[in-house]
């Protein structure tokens, strides 16, 4: 056979390795290398979802630690017995006693993200302690749904308020006054740094000073706005405003000039105790000693006792004003 047509019957037959239609598939169906993009979606869709879900368990895991964390006197230290393992303990009835075993690398998310630092302890060891914004966060986390930022950034609580309507269950943010503050804080013989009495009279003195107005406005104004549109004068100040403002020149009076300035930062521009001490540069921790004899004063004068002893005890008020004799400065206190 001529060689010319041999080559001319191999090229007519196919090879196997020429495409050839399947048997069976319909017009419509890919062929494999067609379909593979696809199945590389399929798989790229997968890899997303199983990492989702990976960082979702990895979250839930450094909430259970920033929740052991947010425990009283709780702090974080490596696992002696191994190098990947935090061990977390807490006080309890001052004893130090386990709160939990986590991953090393939890901790380390956690001070990413600024939830939690590495500090030295008196001892000198590493310890991990969650920081404010890790606090704020952990608030908002165990926050109702009615109120989730607002525990973010202070601490809540409720209240029952007597309204027009009768008394009512009130949300109210507890770390708004100092004085809630001084009140809810322990001494070291577990008593509070300033009794019922004390604090009352703080209230009081803060609702007249918010009474008669004496506060700078630092945002807009919408009480009515004479027709006329002129600026309102002193003489045009209410019986309530007069009142407020002489019972406040009456208490400031009995404990005191020094002692006055002192209780309307504290009562009326709600100043902590670190920014008192900053302003008067008195030593540190020594404003809760002022503040406890200022406001002592001040229950004095208003004639409030932290226990009620009878009437043959109680010290008698002859009159409306009431003088301290001998008012010490705070100055002179700290000297």
């Amino acid at each position: 056979m001529n060689m010319k047509v041999g080559k001319a019957m191999a090229s007519a037959v196919p090879s196997r390795n020429s495409e050839q239609p399947a048997k069976g598939r319909g017009e419509g169906t890919l062929s494999v290398a067609e379909t593979a993009p696809y199945g590389g979606c399929r798989r790229a869709a997968q890899r997303r979802k199983a990492d989702a879900d990976h960082v979702a368990r990895a979250a839930k895991t450094s909430g259970r630690l920033l929740a052991a964390l947010a425990e009283a006197g709780a702090y974080g230290l490596c696992d002696p017995t191994d190098d990947g393992m935090l061990v977390v303990r807490k006080l309890r009835n001052g004893v130090s006693v386990g709160a939990g075993r986590f991953a090393l690398v939890l901790a380390d998310d956690l001070v990413r993200n600024d939830l939690a630092h590495w500090e030295r302890s008196a001892s000198g060891r590493r310890v991990l302690r969650m920081s404010a914004p890790g606090e704020s966060h952990q608030r908002r986390l165990c926050a109702e749904s009615d109120a989730p930022f607002l525990n973010q950034h202070h601490e809540t609580g409720f209240a029952t308020r007597q309204g027009e309507a009768g008394p009512a269950r009130l949300r109210v943010v507890l770390d708004e006054s100092p004085l809630d503050w001084l009140r809810r804080r322990k001494d070291p013989d577990g008593a509070p740094l300033i009794d019922e009495a004390a604090y009352q009279a703080g209230e009081r003195l803060r609702a007249d000073i918010t009474a008669a107005g004496l506060l700078p406005s630092v945002t807009s104004r919408w009480d009515p706005v004479r027709a006329d549109g002129g600026p309102r004068g002193p003489a045009e100040a209410t019986d309530r405003v007069i009142a407020a403002r002489q019972r406040i020149r009456n208490a400031f009076e009995a404990v005191g000039a020094d002692f006055g300035d002192l209780l309307i930062d504290l009562c009326g521009f709600l100043k902590g105790l670190e920014v008192i001490e900053r302003e008067r540069r008195w030593p540190p921790r020594s404003a809760k000693v002022v503040v406890r004899i200022a406001l002592a004063r001040l229950a004095e004068h208003y004639g409030l006792e932290s226990v009620a002893t009878g009437a043959s005890a109680a010290r008698r008020i002859r009159a409306w004003q009431s003088v301290v004799a001998g008012a010490t400065s705070p100055d002179a206190l700290l000297n």
